[in-house]
């Protein structure tokens, strides 16, 4: 099989991806904490693995992917608290939100999407491991991760054990070591909670990650991802369990960057969040997938709407020409079975999505010169490779799941047309009896209400241009 290269954050250098298995990928993402709606930071992540995902997939890899939901913490507890609502409808109202706003950017779904609360037994079952091996130990009902026992701790962070500063929750009493974390937190008046060995309370964050990772991918894995936020403490400390229960766990660390405000981590907390629910009345989801999957996923995203217009103008010389083809061939123009060298040895090195989208350009172009020089063939063959490469992205215009895009706006497509066709004869005319400052200023006032028109050999054609 040819070798996909990945930065892998524990290494700190870009590594030669070698399976555990020959033939088969496992990867295990960090997913939803569904406290609150998803903005697109959070969305971004699950972008980001759904590319890698399918690129695995488009090199003939058997893949098993694993993206969790966290439906018990502090936030969504406060949140009940606040909004005297029970913890589990909050975390199921936005449980569904994070699944609508997959779905809505074309993320394909997981393997298996398993919830924290579902496998409390797992937990339980590593916590005594934990315990019996000399790694973990019971203090007023809670149960702690003593750091100090395990050596490798912090390699992934790069940390100084002695300068750490471990977040620590209310009611962790009872520590022997202030940087040691929660296995499980007791039981508090008012908050959920399960009967274990050493008395009700409910389970820490990384906790929970471990002990799924373990059921459904085993004691060794291929890739672990997330956000680079996530690195310390949350993947710290799964490491530091895992490995102190007798695991490997993952093999690959690979960490995406964040999309930034004003140069600012996007967050609940510092209110500068865009909901996915409310981007995509307002951007076509198809859009705001190029805009946010094409950046590589280790490069900051600074959000803007200039950008995100930059990302909509690219996007339609792309469909712009698949469309201008499919008219010419008639029919369907199948994706071609293999993608240009050029982007396959883009998509090979750490997900080079922004080199692999600049071969989609350049054949974008080269598709457009055919067309210009009527050659059928050749526009042709450029739209299958083109298709080809935009299926790895998610982000092919005639897949299935885009066709409800075009669809809704149908009806309105022809009565639009109806009307630019009649300023386009004025337009016609014009430039026919020589006027040209009339003929001029109709397509200088079309391109101002948003449309782009081209002069070709059938006449003059109109598209939706940027906004």
């Amino acid at each position: 099989m040819v070798t996909i290269r990945l930065y892998d954050t524990s290494a700190r250098q870009i590594r030669d991806f070698t399976p555990l298995q020959q033939g088969c990928v496992s990867i295990y993402l960090c997913g939803a904490t569904v406290q609150a709606a998803p903005h697109i930071g959070h969305i971004r992540s699950g972008l980001n693995f759904d590319i890698m995902r399918r690129w695995f997939d488009h090199r003939g890899y058997d893949v098993t992917f694993i993206r969790n939901v966290t439906d018990i913490d502090d936030k969504i507890i406060a949140k009940s608290h606040d909004q005297g609502r029970p913890w589990w409808s909050i975390g199921y109202e936005n449980e569904r939100a994070f699944n609508d706003g997959y779905q809505a950017l074309g993320c394909l779904p997981p393997t298996y999407e398993p919830r924290a609360t579902g496998h409390v037994p797992e937990m339980i079952e590593m916590m005594r491991g934990l315990i019996e091996r000399g790694h973990a130990y019971e203090a007023d009902g809670n149960v702690y991760f003593d750091v100090r026992s395990f050596p490798g701790y912090l390699e992934l962070s790069n940390q100084d054990l002695d300068d750490l500063r471990q977040p620590s929750g209310d009611g962790e009493t009872g520590k022997r070591d202030q940087r040691d974390f929660a296995l499980w937190k007791s039981v508090k008046p008012g908050e959920p909670s399960w009967e274990t060995p050493w008395g009700r309370g409910r389970p820490g964050w990384h906790l929970e990650c471990s002990a799924m990772a373990h059921k459904y991918l085993g004691p060794a894995f291929d890739i672990h991802g997330g956000g680079l936020d996530l690195i310390f403490p949350h993947h710290e400390n799964e490491i530091a369990q895992a490995k102190a229960y007798g695991d490997e766990f993952a093999r690959y660390w690979v960490h995406n960057a964040w999309v930034t405000m004003a140069g600012e981590k996007m967050s609940k907390s510092l209110g500068n969040s865009v909901l996915v629910s409310e981007m995509v009345k307002q951007w076509r989801p198809i859009v705001l997938r190029y805009y946010l999957g094409t950046p590589h996923y280790r490069s900051m995203i600074e959000y803007s709407e200039e950008s995100l217009r930059e990302a909509e103008s690219a996007f339609a010389r792309i469909e712009g020409f698949v469309q201008r083809v499919i008219e010419l061939a008639g029919g369907v123009v199948e994706p071609a079975a293999e993608v240009p060298p050029a982007f396959a040895e883009a998509m090979d090195d750490d997900l080079g999505v922004p080199q692999a989208l600049a071969v989609v350009h350049t054949t974008v172009r080269q598709g457009n010169s055919a067309l210009a020089a009527d050659d059928k063939e050749a526009a042709v063959a450029r739209l299958a490779e083109v298709r080809a490469m935009l299926a790895v992205l998610g982000l092919d215009p005639l897949d299935p799941h885009w066709a409800g895009e075009s669809d809704r706006g149908e009806d309105l497509h022809g009565v639009v047309d109806s009307l630019v066709r009649l300023v386009l004869d004025q337009r016609e005319a014009a430039r026919g009896r020589k006027d040209w400052a009339t003929a001029d200023a109709i397509r200088d006032q079309l391109n101002q209400s948003g449309l782009t028109i081209e002069d070709g050999p059938q006449g003059p054609r109109w598209s939706l241009g940027s906004r």
